[in-house]
């Protein structure tokens, strides 16, 4: 069995470094260091004070140490290191222009009043969630020891248990609409038409090669998923079972 410090070090860079960022962030929350009004997504703030930091770290608080706070580390540990280790293996560019992608389209939505959100870190942690669950649609989940289904369903299955449990239901609904867009612009959109409307962009290969950020070589291939909409791109991860309470 590895130890904690090994298995740290083989996390992929950018779950690895996203997760680190929230875990440092909760940290210095918990010890007084800053009040999470000062980077909450304001825009007020953003436009006529020129506190432009609220766009980016309003995306590293996930809150206090929490149920809550463990079970959101727990899906970038699991979906997102598994996303960056499968699909987006020697991808790392790939990779880091999905989350930008959807932190952009976040930010976006959130500007609509109805849409408003202080703090977009648990939406782009669900929208991972909704991209792996599309990336391996036909893996089991097993949620609490209770149900098991398969990946396909399991964002609609956990906005259920919101619903149930009272939680707020923006923040996943919105991880939803991130994921969903991403995935039809790179996956069902070039399927249909044979054109990809959201390639990298060069500045983020640029940036990957030049800080040495995972695999320098990239490419904008991807595996091409069947039309099914129970489909199966996961290789050696197709029918494993998975838990969500750890």
């Amino acid at each position: 069995m590895s130890s904690p410090a090994e298995f740290y070090y083989s996390l992929p860079p950018i779950s690895k470094a996203y997760g680190t960022l929230c875990v440092l962030f909760t940290v210095a929350y918990q010890i007084g260091l800053y009040d999470p009004r000062s980077i909450a997504l304001i825009y007020e703030y953003v436009f006529f004070d020129f506190q432009v930091w609220r766009l980016i770290t309003n995306f590293f608080f996930l809150g206090g140490f929490s149920v809550n706070f463990g079970i959101r580390l727990l899906m970038i540990a699991r979906y997102g290191v598994q996303l960056e280790k499968g699909p987006f293996e020697r991808r790392t560019a790939d990779f880091l222009w999905m989350m930008i992608f959807g932190s952009l389209t976040l930010l976006v939505l959130s500007a609509i009043p109805m849409f408003q959100s202080f703090f977009l870190g648990k939406s782009l942690v669900f929208m991972l969630v909704y991209v792996w669950s599309r990336e391996f649609p036909t893996a089991n989940i097993n949620i609490y020891g209770l149900v098991t289904l398969k990946a396909f369903y399991l964002p609609w299955a956990m906005l259920a248990l919101d619903v149930i449990f009272g939680s707020p239901l923006m923040p996943d609904l919105l991880g939803i609409i991130a994921g969903h867009l991403y995935y039809f612009l790179t996956v069902l959109h070039p399927l249909a038409t044979g054109k990809n409307l959201l390639k990298t962009p060069m500045w983020v290969r640029k940036l990957v090669a030049r800080w040495r950020i995972g695999a320098v070589a990239q490419t904008n291939t991807r595996s091409q998923p069947q039309p099914d909409p129970v489909r199966s791109t996961g290789g050696a991860f197709t029918g494993r079972s998975y838990r969500l309470d750890g």
